[in-house]
């Protein structure tokens, strides 16, 4: 399967979406974090640090219930873009 490049705005929405869960562990261990969501804690440290700027639904849920975070607060932050390319969906 050949992935689309990321757009600028879909990068972006990943780096406000790795600061937001950085906020919302602040200084709970990333270990701990990533154990009790059952990702790695590379997965959540690339995922923080916007390497990871589209991660899977079930991941982000997972995480944001162990920090406590709604996903409508999670939407809400991350949302905010204007990509219209062909084949992008804008929100």
């Amino acid at each position: 399967m050949v992935r689309l490049p990321l757009s600028p705005t879909e990068i972006e929405r990943g780096r406000r979406l790795g600061a937001l869960l950085r906020r919302a562990r602040a200084e709970r261990p990333m270990l701990d974090v990533a154990l009790e969501a059952g990702v790695s804690p590379e997965t959540l440290r690339k995922i923080e640090t916007g390497r990871i700027a589209t991660p899977s639904f079930p991941t982000i849920a997972a995480i944001a219930g162990v920090l406590g975070l709604s996903l409508d607060e999670v939407w809400s932050e991350t949302r905010h873009d204007t990509d219209t390319r062909p084949g992008r969906r804008s929100a």
